[in-house]
């Protein structure tokens, strides 16, 4: 059975009331100020608990922002599949909308993560999740060798979408998430990857 960094077991509802605090803890300061101007103590003193209860679950700031975002990052890659299938198999321009759409709804969360002080650990996160699912969506392939040129196209899809998604945020969500999806798909639609 997996263990905290104190010993008590994973699955132990304390240890869940205490991750589910300071995730939450963690969301709520992140609507206010950047990433980078939050610390430890900042977090621990939000959710009502000691900086060594933070630091027996947690690194740091960037692991425990990984950790609060999981679901929403799910959420976001599921999307992403979506967006990358054939229009045959689905409505992309409408997964794109969602996606923006899921954005926009915690907007401060996600211009703290991608922004200019935000965690590279968390982009690189998103990076990677999205290029998988590029790749298992758009070929069907699980894994590939490293010389295989999907994982350009795959990478390349991922890194545009983080790359408008980030600077859409940082103006303020200037366009509506249906004017977004609109500007976007045409892009992404002549990158698509081809059927391995």
């Amino acid at each position: 059975m997996a263990t905290t960094k104190s010993g008590a077991p994973a699955g132990d509802r304390r240890v869940r009331r205490t991750h589910a605090a300071l995730q939450c803890a963690l969301i709520d300061l992140v609507e206010d100020r950047d990433l980078a101007q939050i610390s430890v103590a900042d977090v621990a003193e939000q959710a009502e608990v000691s900086r060594s209860t933070f630091y027996d679950h947690y690194r740091d700031v960037h692991e425990l922002a990984e950790a609060a975002c999981t679901g929403m990052l799910d959420k976001l890659i599921d999307l992403v599949t979506a967006i990358g299938s054939s229009p045959d198999n689905g409505d992309p321009v409408g997964s794109l909308q969602t996606f923006f759409a899921t954005l926009a709804e915690h907007a401060g969360l996600y211009r703290s993560l991608l922004g200019p002080q935000g965690s590279a650990r968390v982009i690189d996160h998103i990076r990677r999740r999205i290029t998988a699912a590029a790749l298992k969506t758009s070929t069907g392939k699980a894994t590939t060798t490293a010389d295989d040129p999907d994982n350009v196209h795959a990478a390349f899809v991922a890194g545009a979408l983080v790359g408008v998604a980030a600077d859409w945020l940082q103006r303020d969500c200037a366009h509506t998430p249906s004017e977004m999806a609109a500007l976007t798909w045409p892009i992404l639609s002549g990158c698509q990857l081809r059927r391995g």
